[in-house]
């Protein structure tokens, strides 16, 4: 019997819809693809937790899954409302169940934050594009979530928000100048989180489609002079992810390798298959 996983999107509709009009597919669509990929025998099943009147599992029903994988979002905790609160109430029967449970982005904000974690504005600005420079931590060095990972790496990223205050049981994994907390597990309710800041899901053509939508924010907030410069650089990315030798672009992007190399760039999801779902699948006779 293969794995049967939840891919929960962290979008409301509009901006699910917005992001599929540039990429032709919403985060949770190209998340399950990822999945699907790294794990040739998963059923992926997709919900919507910011949507109202979304039909969401109770405890029983996330029991039944092997993995819950939540996407990146546009929301922000501190804003609140109801498909705010909708994901945080989600996350916290996720932690009850004690299903493997694994995220990106506000993946990781929205479990720390069920936890009892801070999620602030980043003071520092945004991180957009490429996170730079993302160093394991002492307990990262050896967790198997970061295994095969070099000690400093790149990843994908797009956020405005970072966990600020982590909860109690919680082991920093890896951090960069921009973030103290790129990857962490955290311990809460009986279950367990790993989760990270960055989006190792994406590849540089959905890069290219977060950056396109927010171009108009980029060159606002200073990385672009203006939107003429967004589109030929989202088309540099979107040529160097048809053709990965082209070294020219990756050089004057600064792309490194592990950002080209899909398997060092999905690292962590393939990690938290091997190590969390299927090793939980078997304890739970699942096999």
């Amino acid at each position: 019997m293969g794995l049967r996983l939840l891919v929960v999107e962290g979008n409301a509709r509009a901006a699910r819809e917005a992001h599929r009009s540039v990429y032709g597919r919403t985060p949770s669509e190209s998340y399950s693809d990822v999945l699907a990929g790294l794990a040739t025998d998963a059923l992926c099943e997709i919900c919507f937790p910011a949507d109202q009147g979304a039909n969401l599992p109770d405890g029983a029903g996330i029991e039944s899954y092997d993995g819950v994988a939540l996407t990146g979002s546009s929301l922000n905790i501190y804003n609140d409302g109801p498909a705010v609160r909708r994901q945080l109430d989600l996350a916290r029967t996720i932690f009850g169940a004690r299903t493997p449970f694994f995220g990106s982005c506000w993946g990781l904000q929205v479990a720390s934050a069920a936890a009892g974690a801070t999620i602030i504005r980043n003071p520092q600005g945004r991180e957009a594009g490429i996170a730079r420079n993302i160093a394991l931590t002492d307990a990262g060095r050896g967790h198997p979530l970061l295994e095969g990972r070099p000690a400093a790496f790149d990843a994908p990223c797009s956020h405005d928000d970072i966990v600020a205050v982590i909860p109690g049981e919680t082991d920093i994994l890896a951090a960069n100048a921009m973030s103290a907390v790129q990857a962490a597990e955290i311990r809460h309710g009986g279950g367990t989180f790993w989760g990270v800041q960055y989006h190792p899901e994406y590849a540089l053509s959905e890069i290219a489609a977060v950056l396109q939508r927010t171009g108009g924010v980029l060159v606002q907030r200073g990385f672009f002079r203006c939107e003429t410069d967004v589109d030929k650089y989202c088309a540099d990315l979107r040529a160097l992810d048809a053709d990965k030798t082209r070294h020219d672009i990756a050089w004057r992007l600064g792309i490194q390798p592990e950002i080209l190399d899909a398997q060092a760039r999905l690292t962590e999801i393939r990690n938290w298959l091997a190590h969390r779902v299927r090793p939980e699948k078997s304890r739970r006779n699942r096999a």
